[in-house]
């Protein structure tokens, strides 16, 4: 199995059923849990130097911090549903508590934190939504933690990509810390398919294809995308949804696509 694809495994004492930190993963910046709470079970944890993006991906939960508290945080109970989730931005010198008011699927996202803003509430109202693409490189996005809102490192969104569709594409990379032209950001796909026997396909290369990987990945699995392009399909009849996490030097998201592939950015009533 390729060292990129990080498999869920039984729930430990806090519910952890999949964890990348920078130490697993070879890299500086991005760390990425699954958590699987039954109703009533609690998670508890201090920040330290990280600040914390937790994704509610399925279920209600209670959730407090050192200065704010919310109760039946949640709404979906399925990431297919098409509504972008709730999520809770917690910084670096704080902690976090969750406590499952149902059976809970959490995400949670870290990256070094430099104390800047507070702990507070992303409804799904502030999760910017769009389509991106045409034809069968369309998808659906939701923006959780983009640029253009505040964090120091994370930046963190959803995306649904339809059976037969494209997503992460043209093919694209941010492994260079080259600004304005192309940010360092090293980045996870967590996978969620429909039916869930199903897979994904994802590419990940470098120019140089010192790094040349296809991969097949499934159900609840992540990826690492330590450099270079990174396509993904969903191929016909399955629905693919990933959860990106991404942070680097830079908070900002500036990427270049593969020179061979750009050309598809054009729609085919605007070719020559």
């Amino acid at each position: 199995m390729s060292k990129l694809i990080v498999k869920p495994t039984t729930p430990n004492e806090e519910g952890i059923v999949l964890a990348v930190s920078p130490e697993s993963a070879g890299w500086e910046y991005v760390g990425f849990e699954v958590a699987k709470l039954e109703a009533g079970q609690t998670l508890k944890r201090s920040t330290d130097g990280l600040e914390y993006c937790l994704v509610l991906l399925s279920g209600l939960a209670d959730v407090s911090t050192q200065e704010e508290s919310w109760t039946s945080v949640g709404e979906r109970m399925s990431v297919f549903e098409k509504k972008p989730p709730y999520a809770i931005y917690v910084p670096n010198a704080d902690h976090f508590e969750v406590t499952a008011t149902t059976a809970l699927e959490l995400a949670i996202c870290s990256a070094p934190g430099k104390g800047n803003f507070k702990a507070r509430l992303i409804a799904p109202s502030a999760a910017a939504s769009e389509l991106r693409g045409y034809g069968n490189l369309e998808r659906q996005i939701y923006n959780i933690l983009p640029e253009s809102e505040p964090a120091d490192s994370l930046l963190v969104v959803e995306v649904i990509t339809p059976e037969g569709h494209w997503s992460s594409y043209p093919p694209h990379k941010h492994d260079q810390d080259n600004m304005p032209q192309e940010s360092l950001l090293e980045e996870t796909y967590y996978y969620k398919i429909q039916p869930e026997q199903g897979f994904a396909v994802q590419r990940i290369y470098t120019d140089s294809r010192s790094l040349d990987e296809t991969l097949i990945v499934k159900n609840g699995e992540t990826v690492l995308v330590p450099e270079g392009y990174h396509p993904v399909a969903a191929p016909p009849g399955y629905e693919v949804y990933y959860l990106n996490v991404m942070a680097g030097p830079t908070r900002a998201w500036k990427f270049v696509n593969d020179e061979v592939h750009a050309w598809i950015m054009t729609k085919p009533s605007d070719r020559v």
